[in-house]
């Protein structure tokens, strides 16, 4: 791959999301010189992977929002997706706009709690405002509570006591190990220590029942979270929400019928075909795979989709996805993390190399063909 192709002018793939498996799919396709639109409802990429380190760390937050047009030109279209007509081959558009394709990548991706996703269609000064907004938040908070204990939640827990090293955090999650569930207990063990060794105070085993009626991401004194099993409450002025996230499927969802699995996610063969169409495929979150929802993940279904594109077109055999050996790298401020890869436990200073400096915002940028901001 890298050469550029020869197509029929009948060719034109249509990428339904701009998070990283959809720009790690346009930027695969505009290598190989195979006409493409992305389209996306914001009108930057959001490298969402250092959202948390742009939550505390002022200024950061515009390294993490890459502009699309810059990098794609007339192949990117900021528009809203509401459907799919599978007979006509048309992508709909809420301004009524069609977009026809010979080939579709679905890649809505997911969505969730801010700071760790923008939901909101927002312009890249905004969305950078939001965080900046955000920082001042938690200068001025004194007891920050973070509830989940997922990987957002510890990353987002190590990130503000590493910072501000003098504010009370307190860690709520409904579990009693921290971080996925697919990590090895070696791992999430290290995650544990980390946390305590930062001076986090972790609540573990309980559940927050009025999450829903306190406000998020604002200072306000003496909010009282109520847990499930234990009677005292938690005061906060600061909560910080990391719960999870959720399949955004409502531009497909009425359209696949039984394709659609039960929690919204695209169900793929081994091409990472939505089952059925032999043209549409589907990649990152939004795909019904028994693994994380990370964005090498993303990255590597892109290639497996965009390869087994234009090998349909050479009339070659297509390419099959296997999910392997989880690897995930933990951030737990800039200088400190875990993690595994390939199986393979990782400590501290091999993933603050890798990982913690700069929570891979500069790869973004190069991906993306441009230079990052000082």
């Amino acid at each position: 791959m890298g050469s550029k192709l020869s197509v029929d002018e009948s060719v034109k793939v249509v990428i339904v999301g701009g998070g990283f498996a959809g720009i790690a799919a346009a930027n695969l396709l505009k290598s190989n010189g195979i006409p493409f639109v992305l389209v996306d409802m914001k009108d930057a990429f959001h490298h969402n992977v250092a959202a948390l380190r742009a939550s505390v760390e002022s200024g950061f937050a515009r390294k993490t929002f890459i502009s699309y047009r810059e990098s794609y030109r007339d192949s990117f279209t900021q528009g809203k997706v509401v459907g799919i007509n599978l007979e006509t081959q048309n992508v709909l558009l809420e301004s009524n706009e069609e977009l026809h394709f010979s080939h579709l990548i679905i890649a809505t991706g997911s969505y969730g709690p801010f700071p760790g996703k923008v939901n909101k269609i927002v312009t890249k000064d905004a969305a950078v405002q939001l965080y900046e907004d955000l920082v001042q938040q938690i200068q001025k908070a004194e007891h920050v509570v973070v509830v989940g204990g997922g990987s957002a939640g510890v990353e987002m827990a190590a990130e503000v006591k590493t910072d501000y090293p003098e504010k009370e955090v307190t860690l709520i999650h409904s579990k009693v190990a921290l971080a996925d569930v697919e990590l090895e207990p070696r791992v999430r063990k290290a995650v544990k220590d980390i946390l305590l060794k930062k001076g986090v105070k972790l609540v573990l085993g309980q559940k927050v029942v009025n999450l829903e009626e306190l406000p998020w991401n604002k200072v306000q004194q003496n909010m009282e979270l109520q847990l499930d099993k234990d009677t005292k409450a938690i005061s906060a002025d600061l909560i910080l929400c990391c719960t999870g996230i959720r399949i955004n499927s409502s531009c497909y969802v009425d359209i696949f019928g039984d394709k659609v699995a039960s929690n919204g996610a695209l169900k793929v063969n081994e091409f990472l075909q939505v089952e059925g169409y032999s043209n549409i495929y589907a990649v990152g979150d939004c795909t019904d795979l028994r693994e994380p929802k990370m964005a090498y993940n993303a990255g590597v279904h892109a290639k497996i989709a965009v390869t087994n594109i234009i090998n349909s077109l050479l009339e070659k055999p297509l390419k099959t996805y296997k999910t392997g050996s989880v690897s995930m790298l933990l951030s737990m401020g800039r200088n400190d993390g875990v993690g595994q890869f390939n199986g393979h436990y990782m400590g501290s200073v091999l993933v603050t190399m890798a990982k913690s400096r700069d929570v891979f915002v500069s790869k973004s940028w190069k991906e993306m063909g441009q230079k990052m901001p000082k």
